[in-house]
């Protein structure tokens, strides 16, 4: 039999749907502000619907050279690609070493992790040690320093500690050997964990503005971020006011180019979350295998 609804399920609702148009209205608005014409939003014409919609903020950023838009924004599709994969690897094994009882060292280097992660050593020995690594201007400094966070592989271990040993000695009487079990066994049945900690990955590695900030000072080598918060402080990247530009009667402001590279920012994340969404609803630290 259906229940009915009382009241209190539809001032949920209402409320529900209150709280979605508060925390939808600002992307809304930052997308009409880049396609519309900078006179209305000059005008204060703006809201939720573009006004003289036009695409020309966004040919503009990603064909000006002055802006290097292009550049920033394969470098940031490049450290978040790599850096995800290389990061869910190295974790992901570690994780599953770390999970095995008979690794006898795994409570002393987990225990070793764990120290690191609460007792962090600071901006200045983390500089000084990846500067005598010669990480200081190489891309490499997306990558390789943050490939293993702790939080995520403290999730990984709790998922893979819930897996039968059974299946892993299975495993080993049929002749397979450890890099085959993890390989074909323990790598398929973790696609929820997996998957979640790879978002967490991209999200961290697309959203890092602090590291690029100090160690890469190179123009070509910075991500869509810096360049980001470069033009967000009025100026272009040699330091002066950027001018209006007018094509073909639409005039293209500051507040325009802005808010179209922020949304540039915004729209890859945004694109990934549903792809990731079905294996949070299963639970990243419930084991894939019952006994």
């Amino acid at each position: 039999m259906k229940k009915k609804s009382t009241a209190f399920d539809y001032v949920n609702t209402i409320l529900l749907i209150l709280l979605a148009l508060v925390c939808i209205y600002p992307f809304l608005n930052i997308l009409c502000v880049s396609l519309s014409d900078g006179k209305a939003v000059m005008a204060g014409k703006v809201y939720i619907w573009p006004a003289d919609a036009n695409i020309y903020a966004y040919k503009y950023i990603l064909s000006s050279p002055r802006l290097g838009v292009l550049q920033a924004l394969w470098n940031s599709v490049w450290y978040t690609g790599v850096g995800t994969v290389v990061a869910v690897f190295v974790t992901f094994m570690s994780a599953y070493v770390l999970s095995r009882k008979r690794f006898k060292a795994s409570k002393v280097i987990m225990t070793l992790f764990l120290i690191t992660y609460v007792f962090e050593a600071g901006l200045i020995p983390n500089y000084i040690i990846n500067r005598s690594l010669g990480l200081v201007n190489n891309p490499l400094i997306m990558i390789l320093p943050p490939a293993i966070n702790t939080f995520y592989l403290i999730i990984s271990k709790s998922f893979l500690n819930e897996i039968p040993e059974s299946i892993e000695e299975a495993a080993f009487i049929d002749g397979a050997n450890d890099f085959q079990i993890f390989s074909k066994i323990f790598f398929p049945i973790s696609k929820p964990s997996i998957a979640t900690i790879a978002l967490f990955y991209a999200v961290t590695r697309w959203n890092d503005f602090l590291n690029p900030l100090i160690y890469l000072q190179n123009d070509a080598l910075k991500p869509l971020q810096l360049i980001l918060y470069s033009f967000c402080i009025s100026t272009d990247r040699t330091g002066s006011m950027l001018e209006n530009v007018m094509v073909n009667g639409v005039m293209i402001m500051h507040s325009n180019i802005a808010d179209a590279m922020i949304f540039l920012t915004i729209i890859p994340i945004v694109i990934a979350y549903p792809f990731a969404q079905k294996y949070f609803t299963k639970g990243i630290l419930v084991g894939s295998v019952k006994e």
